[in-house]
């Protein structure tokens, strides 16, 4: 089963989520970025969501964790809990 490692950072709106693209893709540090903003749990360690196998998250987060491209920032994906930008870390089949 596939498995990946990804980050993300969970904010309320698109708008927060493309302006915090914007930062980190302009140099800012993803991590600090999760910690200052996010609002899942996962921000105090930086966004990190450790490994997780496929059908673990919501059908959303998945399909972009399991298709897009390792080690660049993905998003704004909408998904229940709100607007992720999520980085891919490491992906196995």
């Amino acid at each position: 089963m596939a498995t990946a490692r990804a980050r993300h950072i969970l904010v309320k709106t698109a708008q927060q989520c493309e302006q915090l693209k914007a930062e980190i893709e302009a140099g800012a540090d993803f991590g600090e970025m999760a910690k200052q903003h996010s609002d899942c749990p996962s921000g105090e360690s930086g966004g990190d969501l450790g490994e997780f196998s496929q059908g673990m998250m919501v059908p959303e987060f998945d399909e972009v964790v399991f298709n897009a491209a390792l080690n660049t920032v993905q998003g704004p994906v909408q998904t229940q809990f709100g607007f992720h930008l999520i980085e891919i870390i490491s992906r196995s089949d």
